[in-house]
């Protein structure tokens, strides 16, 4: 048998970063801003729904594309923030989290040899489903410091071979939400060589400053085209619940459900009632729990900006980009795995989710999704950088 069994397309991904920095974080007892989880629970009228749930026999599989009320919900949800009508039956699909819905997507679409386009940095697991379908990635990159997007790269990017605009927005790793003036560049693009985009919405309700979250699939000639993903985890604090949905036309939805019947076949029953709950909670749900993010990003650039450190504009999501080439770090990677050790801080370089690290290579990534005092210790933690 050979030494390393997995297959060459998935060698080069290995374990994840995020397994290596939660494992220092417990070695050094280091304050964990590395992956992005919350460290509180979500709504409780939703956790106590699920629990009902479990007692009132939602405990065997649920349809194939998740429970009717639940995807009710999630039409109502589109038409309510967007003005996006879509049929809960033929064009929703409740799948086991985003990361699922993404795998789907791209698995069901992408023929060997076909081109992705995206932007990096990116979610790592987008790089990892499309070598899975045995694609081809394309970059453009982000422009640090002020993450704006290079239109003629991606424009230079699209060849005969592109088959998929693969588009996050609100953006992770860096916060970047992208404006109606890039978005409807991008709609061009894909208009213009009949590509098709897979857009993962996932943070759109945690948007800061008074900004707005655009879905690509309102703009012109983008509906047909376009499968929107979005889940439970972020907006409402529940990433254990790991459920998810897509929205769009009816047959790429039924290419994604198809993928989805070999992968999961269905997705966790008792707590879709609750997810179909919470998505039609008050709107001030959403927009507070917004605010309450953005004071606790306000609170962890502040404590970045006292010790010299800069920020790239954070918009929306979990996280902020540092910048620490003013304390002489040109190797983020080896950086941030000593900075559990020697600041009692974990973070995460931003070059793992680059193909080109070179140009991210002092970047570091922190997420503010935590309990005040868990971002206050990290603040003062983080003093120890001025002695440094």
């Amino acid at each position: 048998m050979a030494t390393d069994p997995l297959v060459q397309r998935l060698r080069p991904f290995g374990t994840t970063v995020f397994a290596e920095m939660t494992q220092r974080a417990l070695q050094f007892d280091a304050v964990n801003l590395g992956q992005g989880f919350p460290d509180t629970d979500g709504p409780q009228e939703m956790l106590n729904l699920a629990a009902r749930s479990l007692h009132e026999g939602y405990n065997q599989y649920a349809p194939a594309r998740g429970l009717p009320v639940l995807r009710e919900a999630v039409a109502e949800h589109q038409d309510r923030f967007y003005g996006i009508q879509v049929d809960p039956d033929r064009e929703v699909l409740v799948t086991v989290g985003a990361t699922e819905a993404i795998a789907a997507s791209l698995l069901a679409v992408v023929e060997p040899g076909d081109e992705v386009v995206m932007v990096e940095p990116y979610y790592d697991s987008y790089a990892a489903c499309i070598a899975l379908a045995g694609g081809v990635r394309r970059t453009v990159p982000l422009l640090f410091p002020d993450l704006t997007l290079d239109l003629d790269a991606v424009r230079s990017a699209v060849n005969e071979r592109t088959k998929v605009l693969l588009l996050n927005t609100p953006h992770n790793p860096t916060g970047k939400v992208f404006t109606r003036e890039e978005l409807s560049a991008l709609a061009e693009i894909a208009r213009e060589h009949d590509l098709l985009v897979i857009s993962d919405e996932v943070y759109e309700h945690l948007v800061f400053d008074g900004l707005e979250h655009l879905p690509i699939s309102t703009l012109p000639g983008m509906a047909e085209r376009t499968l929107t993903i979005s889940s439970v985890g972020k907006t409402f604090s529940l990433t254990g619940w790991k459920t998810g949905w897509l929205t769009g036309p009816a047959e790429l939805v039924a290419a994604a459900a198809a993928v989805k019947q070999f992968l999961t076949f269905v997705g966790v029953t008792h707590v879709q009632p609750a997810v179909a709950h919470g998505l039609r909670m008050p709107e001030e749900f959403f927009t507070g729990f917004a605010r309450e993010l953005q004071g606790k990003r306000d609170l962890l650039v502040e404590a970045l900006g006292e010790v010299g450190v800069p920020v790239s504009p954070c918009q929306g999501t979990y996280f902020v980009i540092a910048d620490f080439a003013g304390h002489d770090v040109s190797d983020a990677v080896d950086f941030c795995r000593r900075l559990p050790e020697e600041i009692g801080v974990v973070g995460v370089p931003v070059s793992v989710f680059c193909d080109d690290a070179e140009p991210v290579a002092s970047l570091v990534r922190f997420a503010f999704c935590k309990q005040e005092e868990v971002l206050r210790e990290a603040a003062r933690r983080l003093q120890g950088l001025s002695s440094g």
